[in-house]
């Protein structure tokens, strides 16, 4: 055995560990601090509305640094800005902790958003670039599980963080998992798109692929069935500490206990479509998800308008649409960095960037309705899931079976 071929392998034992790790570490930055906003309210002398913008800050900062970095890639290469993202996430995660005005809060969280995004929209593209076959839609359905759970886990280790510490111990968690993920890409992760592999036009030839992968209708159509599900899963997130916290009256540490047992519901939903996906059509799994998170928003919708507050109600259907989440969001990604092979950093970046997009979008619609009630949380929910379902049956066609892996 080579010297080369010695590091290749010592480099792909580490490889997908650290790629599932950059892919958790937006949502972990995102939902860590969640069950801290009522503190930091007080702490910082803001509004509800006002800790929920640094939330929605660095979901916008995730969205330009997506659309930015996943086509630069393309002409660069992915190991130096996974470097530089993960570097730059764990100085503006130090520099949270240190903040003391919550204007200066919102501008800091949008550069930390930015950096985020690298790990994040190129996690997908090295999985393209360096797995073939079914091997791909297998380690994306991974990657798209982690992103999917990871924001239900997070608010339960936040709350742990919280309850025994301060919500900026939370930023200081997130500052060395930074520093960790930094030394991970370097000592495991290859430069795995070859200098003639890249794209010669420049960053203008990439956001050309991502033109034409707009265009495309399968593509797009899975694009935006995962921006809208995210849409509210973004919006259950953000909405739901004030909705169990101020509305039910739930302690932090028992909104967390709600929270893990709807990230079990969730990590099971995943590890059933993992195992699915070898033998069902990605596309089913996708139309059965979506049905059944339509299903719960209604329910949920329904329940409060008809019978008012009710925190079992809410628990339950929350748990079905969260749990819906785990297959509905993986599958779509699957599909969708499937359709984009041919510019994978351009692909990964519209997937990942209108998803947190529309997540950005949810989140300030949540804070503008207040947290009087959960209904206006719910009724986004169910109308983003709504438009999801409709652009499943118009855009997506389930039934042609697009983006699925065909066995040779």
């Amino acid at each position: 055995m080579t010297h080369s071929d010695a590091s290749a392998g010592h480099r792909g034992k580490g490889l997908l560990p650290t790629l599932a790790l950059l892919t958790a570490v937006g949502p972990l930055a995102i939902d860590m601090y969640v069950p801290g906003f009522p503190a930091m309210s007080a702490s910082l002398h803001a509004g509800a509305s006002a800790v929920q913008l640094t939330l929605t800050a660095f979901l916008a900062g995730v969205v330009v640094g997506q659309l930015a970095i996943g086509p630069l890639s393309d002409v660069v290469g992915r190991r130096r800005p996974l470097v530089a993202g993960s570097v730059a996430f764990a100085v503006t995660a130090l520099l949270c902790a240190l903040s003391t005005d919550i204007g200066e809060l919102v501008v800091i969280r949008f550069v930390q958003g930015a950096a985020a995004a690298a790990g994040m929209v190129l996690a997908r593209a090295v999985i393209t670039d360096r797995f073939q076959g079914h091997d791909v839609p297998r380690h994306i359905a991974l990657l798209g599980q982690i992103l999917c759970v990871a924001p239900v886990v997070a608010p339960v280790v936040g709350g742990g963080i919280i309850s025994a510490w301060s919500w900026r111990a939370v930023f200081l968690t997130l500052c060395v998992l930074g520093l960790l993920l930094a030394v991970g890409v370097i000592v495991w992760v290859p430069e795995t798109l070859a200098p003639r592999l890249r794209h010669r036009a420049g960053p203008a030839g990439t956001f050309r692929s991502m033109g034409r992968l707009a265009r495309h209708r399968p593509f797009l159509g899975n694009t935006l069935v995962l921006g809208l599900s995210s849409a509210a899963l973004f919006a259950y997130i953000s909405g739901s500490s004030f909705v169990f916290e101020h509305i039910h009256g739930l302690s932090t540490s028992t909104y967390a206990g709600v929270f893990a047992v709807n990230s079990v519901g969730q990590l099971l939903a995943g590890t059933a479509f993992s195992r699915l996906a070898r033998r069902v059509r990605v596309n089913t799994l996708l139309t059965v998800s979506v049905v059944a998170a339509v299903a719960g928003a209604f329910a949920q919708v329904l329940f409060t308008a008809l019978a008012g507050e009710n925190l079992a109600a809410s628990w339950v259907t929350q748990l079905v649409t969260v749990s819906a989440f785990g297959m509905s969001v993986p599958a779509a990604m699957s599909l969708g960095q499937n359709l984009g092979r041919a510019a994978p950093g351009a692909a990964s970046a519209l997937l990942g960037g209108l998803q947190f997009l529309f997540g950005a979008v949810a989140t300030c619609l949540v804070g503008v309705f207040g947290e009087a009630s959960s209904l206006p949380m719910g009724l986004i929910m169910l109308v983003a899931l709504a438009l999801a379902a409709l652009c499943l049956v118009t855009l997506v066609r389930p039934w042609d079976g697009h983006g699925e892996v065909v066995a040779h």
